[in-house]
């Protein structure tokens, strides 16, 4: 039997202005996540073209686009993915070390993005000993280590009981303040609300683009 290709986005005409704050809202199977991955370069369209800053990036190199995530596009997942056996300044300092940054320096952004978040105390502690918001905020020191210009965090409160995910949202705002451009992709109203901009989509399609 031959190949049956099912589009997941359809028609989509999205542009999302630097320094924005955007929230990605959906049902499963809404093609939310495609859309992320198209967005952080993790994945190419089919069809049509993915634009970053003006350069169309759909049908660069594998390498190209691992060089793009390295140095503009930090991740937050929901699972937080942190490496077990390390400390909280080693996670953040892995990304740095990849890219070729003096341990001196990633020393010192390590330490400082982690005081940002509110873990100074926590410097030295491995994942199993920090609460669930704990380990979320050094996923989010470590999405800042190298200095992207935009942040995709992919369901950051999913994990969390309520008083973590506000921090969070407190913290995902305060970014936004800096001129970073967040983009996030949730089921929580309360966290969407938290954005100046909610996309809503279905079957593919961008059902509702509004200022929130």
């Amino acid at each position: 039997m031959g190949k049956v290709v099912v589009p997941v986005l359809k028609n989509i005409n999205l542009e999302i202005e630097r320094g924005e704050y955007v929230s990605i809202m959906g049902p499963s199977g809404s093609g939310k996540s495609t859309l992320m991955n198209l967005v952080g370069a993790l994945d190419r369209p089919t069809e049509g073209r993915v634009l970053l800053k003006g350069k169309d990036i759909s049908r660069l190199p594998d390498d190209r686009l691992a060089t793009i995530r390295q140095r503009m596009v930090g991740f937050v997942f929901q699972q937080f993915n942190l490496i077990p056996r390390l400390t909280a300044m080693e996670n953040v300092e892995l990304p740095m070390w990849f890219a070729g940054v003096p341990k001196k320096e990633r020393i010192k952004r390590a330490r400082d993005l982690l005081v940002q978040v509110g873990l100074g105390d926590r410097l030295t502690h491995k994942p199993t000993e920090l609460s669930g918001g704990q380990m979320q905020r050094v996923a989010i020191a470590r999405a800042l280590a190298n200095r992207p210009e935009i942040i995709l965090a992919d369901e950051p409160t999913g994990n969390l009981d309520s008083k973590s995910g506000e921090e969070i949202a407190k913290i995902l705002s305060g970014l936004n303040d800096e001129g970073k451009t967040i983009i996030i992709v949730t089921h929580s109203p309360e966290l969407a609300r938290m954005a100046k901009r909610i996309i809503s989509l279905r079957d593919g399609e961008i059902v509702d683009d509004r200022v929130s």
